[in-house]
């Protein structure tokens, strides 16, 4: 790793609390180096010199690093499965062992577009009616994401059509208001979620603080563990693990897998998309 690179690292770490240690080197290289023509520094030398003396400059760069691109119904295949085949078995399990509560968890929420995408499923009675006819289900979903400013955006809720792109027309007119240029998520869509800021590297913690004990029966952590080395994959797979609850469900980014140390952890559960199952 460049001294300098080693050295912006730590300066990240001691002024903003941000912990990029485990970021693969050549992804941080990436982003610094559209920085140097906007800042104009000559070199990573120069930039590190920049940094030190530019405050707003270290919010521009984490900025870039934690990477908030997201869409509304990311990888539609994924979803129209989940719809088909893992809640129906889900609410068919909650049924049977008379449990009508639902917990998820979206990780690296971003500007709220899963975890929004996920209530809208759940909330397409199309979809589900005949299985929750019987069941008066408690939904909970917990999105978070390390970036105070994205999730704060994402408790706004206004959106482009880049965004919704791929949300079904029916669905665009029953959970948005258009207005100019931008479409505004409904209020009873957005009471539905539970957002708030979270590292998911801490320490501390293996869930949010906010779901208190985890226990999810969905998770998703899709597009960040390609951003880790190895060694903090696993250590998010380890909270991943011990967050889900017996038989739950990880939802991995299509360019994903687990590490070969927990791949005994998990079966995949069919061939088109990186859905996980948790083994006993």
């Amino acid at each position: 790793m460049n001294t300098s690179l080693q050295q912006i690292l730590p300066l990240l770490n001691e002024n903003r609390g941000m912990d990029f240690f485990g970021y693969r080197p050549a992804m941080i290289q990436r982003r610094i180096d559209q920085r140097l023509p906007l800042t104009n520094c000559k070199d990573i030398d120069d930039y590190f010199s920049y940094l030190k003396k530019t405050p707003l400059e270290l919010d521009i760069l984490i900025d870039s690093l934690t990477i908030n691109v997201s869409e509304f119904f990311r990888d539609p295949l994924m979803f129209e499965y989940l719809a088909a085949h893992i809640l129906p078995a889900l609410f068919k399990q909650k049924k049977k062992h008379q449990t009508p509560f639902l917990r998820i968890w979206s990780s690296g929420c971003a500007m709220g577009e899963e975890p929004y995408s996920i209530a809208m499923l759940l909330n397409d009675g199309s979809v589900f009616e005949k299985q929750t006819a019987h069941l008066n289900m408690d939904v909970t979903i917990f999105a978070t994401d390390i970036d105070k400013k994205i999730i704060k955006k994402a408790r706004k809720a206004v959106y482009s059509f880049e965004s919704i792109k791929n949300v079904k027309y029916g669905l665009v007119e029953k959970n948005f208001l258009h207005q100019g240029n931008d479409f505004h998520l409904l209020p009873f869509l957005k009471e539905q979620i539970s957002f708030s800021v979270y590292d998911i590297l801490d320490p501390n913690s293996y869930a949010p603080p906010e779901s208190i004990f985890g226990n999810f029966d969905m998770v998703f952590c899709r597009n960040m563990l390609i951003y880790f080395n190895t060694q903090y994959q696993e250590t998010i797979f380890e909270k991943l693990y011990r967050s889900l609850s017996l038989n739950g469900y990880l939802i991995l980014g299509e360019a994903e897998v687990p590490p070969m140390k927990y791949q005994n952890h998990f079966r995949k559960v069919n061939e088109c998309c990186h859905i996980y199952q948790k083994n006993q």
